[in-house]
């Protein structure tokens, strides 16, 4: 297993614990992974303030800071590795430096000023357990309280976090669904489009049919009527012809 990465989180020298060693619960605390919840059972009760100093009240503190900031732990070859918090109490430089590695963090690791940046939120969340140490060093009461505001700030961005996610998944239906029926608009257009062009193809069709119609019943009229004209002409020089030879017929008789 690879070594944890460089934190914020001031830690302890690492220490080489063998696998077949059994330490007592006091002596190495239950390991929690970095996404579970520090406090997994009762926590010890904070030192007292009139004997901070004492080795007791020393050891006491450190179990309050196992318990909220569990130690770190990998494997390297067969051999278990093991870092826990460090109960070192700061100072105003320790303040003053970690806002220093901070900013240099943020600007090393390129993370994104505004907007939501996975490297920025693991900066900051790293630099509030360094506070919570500190805090919890100097008074266990305010370090357990602010655990509480750590973890509900937690809860709260994983509930955003889901809220975001099912979100993202319900547009993403709905851009689906849109797309679906756009599809389907589409290919009723092309249809209908297709269906206009075959109608006006067979109402031209029907126009050239009548045209043709049309000109041929005229030209047949005009033939019928020309054909009728010379008839008439004829009947009428024939009842001429018929009507001069009968004058002359009545005028030899007489």
């Amino acid at each position: 297993m690879i070594p944890p990465a460089e934190s914020l989180l001031k830690y302890n020298n690492p220490v080489l614990v063998g696998r077949n060693d059994v330490k007592s619960p006091k002596e190495r605390p239950l390991r929690v992974g970095p996404q579970q919840s520090a406090i997994t059972g009762p926590v010890p009760p904070p030192p007292k303030a009139k004997s901070a100093a004492s080795p007791g009240n020393k050891h006491q503190t450190e179990e309050i800071l196992n318990a909220i900031l569990p130690p770190r732990e990998w494997m390297e070859g067969n051999q278990l590795w093991v870092q826990q918090v460090s109960s070192t109490p700061c100072t105003r430089m320790d303040v003053i430096r970690l806002e220093e590695q901070l900013d240099l963090k943020l600007q090393q690791r390129q993370a994104r000023e505004t907007g939501l940046c996975p490297v920025r939120r693991e900066l900051y969340s790293q630099c509030f357990d360094e506070l919570i140490r500190q805090v919890t060093i100097n008074c266990a009461e305010r370090g357990l309280l602010l655990l509480r505001v750590r973890d509900e700030i937690r809860n709260t961005i994983v509930t955003y976090q889901t809220l975001y996610e099912s979100s993202v998944s319900f547009g993403m239906r709905k851009a689906l669904q849109a797309e679906e029926g756009t599809f389907d608009m589409e290919q009723s257009i092309s249809d209908l489009e297709k269906e206009k062009q075959e109608l006006k193809k067979q109402v031209n069709e029907q126009k050239a049919k009548c045209e043709a119609i049309e000109k041929r019943e005229n030209e047949k009229r005009q033939v019928e009527e020309k054909k009728h004209t010379e008839e008439m002409m004829f009947l009428k020089r024939t009842n001429q012809q018929l009507k001069a030879q009968l004058e002359g017929i009545i005028v030899l008789k007489q």
